[in-house]
């Protein structure tokens, strides 16, 4: 490898560094409010009366203590049903599945 070789490739380390740190950033954590607004607004869309403002307020809590990564909450936090991976979904229907009688009560 020569010099020149070796320069350029020491150069592109730093703007590849930036660029993977900017993208981990591009979905910051929505809060607990903004996820239940979302969840509030996504029951109201499928007709859920049992979801109400306390009970999206708990779902939200547990959805932000969760591992979920920040473009699913950020995509229930819009009201919308995605979620960014397979893994995602399960976790999330798990979650809503565990902390579903506590939340209604």
């Amino acid at each position: 490898m020569s010099v020149d070789r070796r320069t350029r490739l020491l150069m592109t380390l730093p703007v590849t560094a930036l660029v993977l740190s900017l993208a981990a950033c591009s979905a910051p954590r929505p809060t607990a409010d903004q996820i239940a607004d979302g969840l509030e607004k996504w029951a109201a869309q499928q007709q859920m009366e049992d979801i109400d403002a306390d009970a999206a307020a708990c779902f939200a809590e547990h959805l932000l203590d969760s591992d979920l990564s920040n473009e699913t909450l950020n995509y229930i936090a819009n009201g919308e049903d995605k979620q960014s991976s397979v893994a995602d979904r399960d976790l999330t229907t798990k979650i809503l599945a565990d902390n579903y009688a506590d939340c209604t009560a």
